[in-house]
């Protein structure tokens, strides 16, 4: 499929590209934080503003995106990627806190247009593929977990100042994937049709729509909870830098990894099992995060957290695809990464907090109440397919 599909094979290559920025963030930009903050309770704050940036973002370029098409908006969201490298890349040379979380709020706007890579790929396919689609779109990030962790060790030390080459890296990246951007066909991603606000409450009152964006929202905020509080942990643990870039990517090959058996099993198992699957992998991730601070154990829990998200990532994905249709679409994408986007930043924002107050095992404790809410919005799915 990606062989034979153009759009898939431009949107797998900026998947790859945006993942990598991503990885190099997350391994350094707490530890950049921790270096510049004030507190070191605020060492995760640039983090929760990038994804308060995703948060802002979302919306208006999904209503940007409807008017002026899938091209335009990426091509903007990449822009944004160019610009937050440059800000943070300024902020560590000078030393200035404010200016390095301004250049991750910017930041944001590159994850909220990069979250949409997948829509796309639905977008460029038959009714029969999309569960495909979007895990191989998906999947591009594999190329990141590959590359990125060495990329992230390089580039820490590339200049006489720490960290500023890692972001200017970033910038680097971003433009790559900007020029990328350009080459996407909008007749083969077409123009999601303009939505009303009004259309928000007609799908929230689906119980179809309401699973797919819980699944999505708690899979995306427990990665995010966790894989920001990791490093730091590590650190905290006296494990060196290296430990945690290893252990990093195996958490990004568990990510992107399945993405090419989760799509089939998705098209075959139907998406609400998928979604109870990656449930309790999260589950299991939590169970070894508890029971040691090895760098094995940060390891095998980074791994299953990054499959667990896969999973429901995708099936929470194709999940909403059954629950609206095409007039319907623009909003509904818009809805679940605005909701994804909420849990993600209370989420990173917490973790940081957790781990100066209350520890490691805190964090992990926290994803329990967050699963349990996930797998009792899928019941309701379960009564109604019994029923039929």
């Amino acid at each position: 499929m990606l062989l034979n599909n153009p759009t898939l094979r431009v949107l797998f290559a900026g998947q790859a590209l945006y993942w990598s920025c991503s990885m190099i963030g997350i391994t350094l930009t707490s530890l950049a934080g921790l270096q510049l903050a004030p507190l070191n309770a605020l060492a995760t704050l640039p983090l929760t503003l990038l994804i308060l940036g995703n948060l802002l973002a979302v919306q208006p370029l999904s209503l940007f995106m409807q008017r002026h098409g899938r091209r335009s908006g990426l091509m903007l969201g990449a822009s944004c990627g160019v610009l937050g490298g440059m800000l943070s890349a300024v902020g560590v040379w000078l030393w200035d806190f404010v200016l390095f979380c301004l250049g991750a709020l910017a930041i944001g706007g590159y994850q909220a247009s990069a979250m949409y890579y997948r829509f796309a790929a639905l977008e460029a396919v038959g009714n029969a593929q999309k569960g495909r689609a979007t895990s191989y779109v998906i999947g591009g990030g594999v190329c990141a977990a590959l590359f990125a962790p060495n990329l992230s060790l390089w580039s820490r030390d590339a200049l006489d100042a720490p960290f500023v080459g890692a972001y200017l890296l970033i910038a680097a990246l971003a433009l790559i994937a900007l020029l990328l951007m350009s080459r996407l066909r909008e007749g083969e991603a077409p123009r999601p049709p303009r939505a009303g606000w009004s259309q928000a409450r007609v799908l929230l009152s689906r119980p179809l729509v309401r699973a797919a964006l819980a699944t999505t929202a708690v899979g995306h905020g427990l990665m995010m909870l966790v894989m920001n509080a990791t490093p730091l942990a590590m650190n905290f643990c006296g494990l060196p830098l290296e430990s945690a870039a290893e252990v990093i990517r195996w958490h990004m090959l568990g990510m992107f990894l399945p993405a090419f058996i989760a799509g089939p099993l998705v098209d075959r198992l139907g998406s609400r099992r998928i979604a109870v699957l990656g449930s309790l992998i999260l589950l299991g991730s939590a169970a070894i995060a508890l029971t040691g601070l090895q760098q094995s154990h940060f390891l095998a829990s980074s791994f299953l957290l990054g499959i667990g998200w896969n999973l429901m990532l995708v099936a929470g994905t194709t999940l909403l695809g059954e629950g609206h249709n095409a007039n319907e679409r623009g909003q509904a994408q818009g809805l679940m990464e605005l909701g994804n986007g909420l849990v993600a930043a209370c989420a990173s924002f917490t973790s940081g907090a957790l781990i100066s107050g209350i520890g490691w095992n805190a964090v992990n404790l926290g994803m329990l109440p967050l699963l349990v809410v996930a797998l009792l919005m899928l019941l309701p799915l379960r009564r109604r397919l019994a029923a039929g």
